[in-house]
């Protein structure tokens, strides 16, 4: 497995530009095959689910130069957790919970760095802001000084043609000029978090500096 793990990770490696951060998405991944992607030169990994990640990141406590992102849909009641246990929130989808967040994050005395999840496209099975709403919200945003906003994430519709998609990646891109033009003292965007095992390329294209790779690396999950 792990020769495999390794081969899949060059692979991918020799196709990003050095500019694009990888990280290894590893929802129902075991710490195993995480051991061999790390041997393979990955220290970004990505976790969905923060009681799968608290468990697997017990038994990586050997692997101390790791940085771990959270990058599945955050509920308030987890907020204090994934603060405790990710460098990286790539899912911050809401006001409310951008308080909450900067809140707790006050009370730990830590900064981490977050993504603000955008919906580029109406789409019923996604969280995140719209384009309006997050404009609207940007000077809240701002004023959140506990949370170091540096980053858009999104995930595309499914069903989209690869020109679509492409897309939803450049308008991500032009958003994130956007908002840098407003010059606001505590939101700078020079990250996007976009791109995963079917569309990281256009992703890449686009403009990513992270893309969220699973499948591509790791195979499919159990179902």
């Amino acid at each position: 497995m792990s020769s495999s793990i390794h081969e899949r990770i060059a692979t991918v490696k020799a196709q990003l530009p050095p500019s694009v951060r990888l990280i290894a998405v590893t929802k129902q991944v075991p710490t195993d095959a995480i051991r061999a992607a790390y041997a393979a030169g990955i220290r970004d990994f990505g976790e969905n689910r923060i009681q799968e990640a608290i468990a697997k990141q017990a038994e990586l406590q050997d692997l101390s130069d790791v940085t771990w992102h959270f990058i599945g849909h955050l509920q308030s009641n987890k907020a204090k957790k994934a603060l405790e246990n990710f460098s990286w929130l790539h899912s911050m989808d809401n006001l409310k919970l951008a308080g909450r967040l900067n809140e707790l994050a006050q009370q730990l005395g830590v900064s981490p760095h977050v993504c603000l999840q955008v919906k580029i496209l109406p789409d019923p099975n996604k969280s995140g802001w719209s384009v309006p709403e997050l404009l609207t919200d940007l000077l809240t945003l701002n004023q959140y000084k506990n949370l170091h906003i540096q980053g858009l994430m999104t995930i595309t519709p499914l069903g989209l043609k690869d020109v679509e998609i492409l897309d939803v990646f450049n308008r991500t891109h032009e958003l994130a000029q956007e908002i840098n033009e407003q010059k606001l003292s505590h939101i700078h965007i020079h990250q996007l978090s976009m791109g995963m095992s079917g569309d990281y390329q256009l992703a890449v294209q686009a403009g990513a500096t992270m893309v969220r790779l699973g499948t591509i690396l790791f195979g499919e999950r159990p179902t």
